[in-house]
């Protein structure tokens, strides 16, 4: 399926330029939403078929970053996967973080632990013995800029530091594989373009090793149905032992999204949205970058004149783009901005 027959599959309104703050959901998710919403109204479905929805949707994370599902848990934020990981950290342990990072993905490693902060494009560079974990965006959230991993990697792995990846802006368009991390942390409601309240967390089986399952609960148990009453505790022997107890409903309209975004390909979606976001660049007079996301000095009020819909972030209007938005966006944006 290519993308412009795909787009068929969306109801985007013209002039949604927003995915980095929240994704549109495929006709398929959206349906099958409103199917468990129906059931829930009239008491006509047990639990189990929307729990169902929890395994294709860890399935389907997985297959997207290269990952066997036993290491991927389950929850609903990305602070929460964070706070839990910070437990594998030693005392007064000391966490590289890019200066721009957002707070998810800062605020549990300060509470935790000794925070140093740098510029993004320096985050290799600061990275040294005295390291215990650099942690950082795949993706910054609002300049768009693409830490090149690569280099990151390599530093840790020469201090033997945990990568601890947030790729909350990244999967679902930027083509992703947790070789090399320790930790990959996803929020799916921007690029996954599930409800909030989905989120998935790869876990190495080495940062496994040192965490506490502080947020241990029935859902963590080894086996399904016998975890709900009393001792002794008893969790599962892989990722599943750090899960949430699942939102369910939103993964009822994860798995669908996600499940596509796999038959569509990410690397796919990758060249339509940057193609896309340099079209906008070149527009405004700009370089073609390697990112979904652009952030440009502009006035957002006209923009929001003309019917698009984007956000601001430090200052600056930030417009991204996903499967679902086309030239025909991109060129009412421009034309808002230019003419």
């Amino acid at each position: 399926m290519d993308i412009a027959t795909a787009r068929e599959l969306w109801d985007a309104d013209p002039g949604w330029l927003n995915t980095a703050s929240y994704g549109l959901p495929p006709r398929r998710a959206y349906e099958d939403l409103q199917a468990v919403l129906t059931d829930w109204r009239h008491g006509s479905s047990d639990w189990q078929p929307w729990d169902a929805s929890v395994g294709r949707a860890r399935t389907a994370f997985a297959r997207m970053v290269g990952a066997n599902p036993a290491d991927v848990t389950v929850s609903s934020t990305v602070s929460q996967i964070m706070s839990v990981v910070a437990t594998a950290l030693p005392p007064k342990a000391r966490v590289v973080v890019p200066d721009v990072e957002f707070t998810s993905n800062f605020f549990p490693w300060a509470v935790a632990a000794e925070v140093v902060a740098v510029p993004a494009d320096r985050l290799a560079d600061a990275v040294d013995g005295s390291t215990a974990a650099v942690a950082f965006s795949l993706v910054q959230s609002a300049t768009g800029y693409v830490t090149p991993l690569h280099d990151v990697v390599a530093a840790a792995r020469a201090h033997d530091a945990l990568v601890i990846a947030d790729g909350s802006q990244a999967c679902g368009w930027l083509p992703v594989d947790v070789d090399g991390l320790d930790v990959l942390a996803c929020a799916a409601y921007k690029w996954l373009m599930a409800p909030r309240g989905a989120a998935f967390g790869y876990l190495s089986p080495r940062v496994r090793e040192r965490m506490r399952p502080l947020a241990a609960n029935w859902y963590a148990g080894p086996d399904d149905g016998d975890s709900y009453y009393g001792p002794p505790l008893r969790l599962a022997g892989d990722a599943r032992a750090f899960d949430l107890s699942p939102a369910w409903f939103c993964y009822v309209g994860a798995a669908p999204a996600i499940e596509l975004l796999n038959e569509l390909g990410v690397k796919r979606v990758h060249d339509h949205n940057v193609a896309l976001a340099n079209r906008f660049r070149a527009g405004l007079g700009l370089e073609p970058a390697g990112s979904a996301i652009v952030s440009v000095d502009a006035p957002g009020e006209r923009l929001a004149a003309a019917g698009i819909r984007a956000a601001v972030r430090a200052g600056r209007v930030r417009a991204s783009f996903h499967v679902y938005t086309t030239a025909d966006d991109v060129d009412r944006a421009l034309d808002a901005l230019t003419g």
